[in-house]
């Protein structure tokens, strides 16, 4: 059940899982954490509470996530909201509601990136809407700390 579209702006709490489903579909798994910084009465900057959020991205989008980003990259991941439900082995009723990304890229608030376009097998126009894009961000102009294995 899809239910609203979210935009989440975090860190990677790990490198990006990825697998393929039986018919060959590329599926990333990772998670995003979310932490809102704040300023208290006396005006001191405090973090606030931690967010978790697990996220699914798909196909072409799931093999350029898990070659371009690492653990503790800034990501902004825009997606739709997805509720599974389950049975576990001892017949409890078990509910997630995860994050199905229709866009994810590293945040340039407080780093640089470099985006590399990927050529489409079969030829084609590598500018086209849907090529893969690879991409490297440092923390700054002077310091460039690749995000893909590549």
């Amino acid at each position: 059940m899809a239910m609203g579209q979210v935009t989440v702006v975090g860190n990677l709490t790990d490198d990006p899982e990825l697998r393929y489903t039986p018919n060959g579909a590329a599926v990333a798994k990772f998670r995003v954490a979310v932490n809102r910084r704040y300023k208290d009465q006396s005006g001191e900057w405090k973090d606030g509470d931690t967010s978790y959020f697990t996220v699914n991205a798909w196909r072409s989008l799931a093999e350029n996530v898990a070659e371009s980003l690492v653990r503790g990259a800034n990501v902004i991941v825009v997606g739709r909201l997805q509720q599974r439900s389950w049975e576990n082995q001892d017949g409890e009723k078990r509910t997630v509601i995860e994050i199905e990304a229709d866009e994810v890229g590293p945040s340039l608030r407080w780093a640089t990136a470099k985006v590399e376009k990927q050529s489409r097998s079969g030829g084609g126009d590598t500018w086209s809407a849907g090529s893969g894009d690879r991409v490297s961000v440092g923390a700054g102009a002077d310091e460039e700390t690749p995000l893909d294995a590549g």
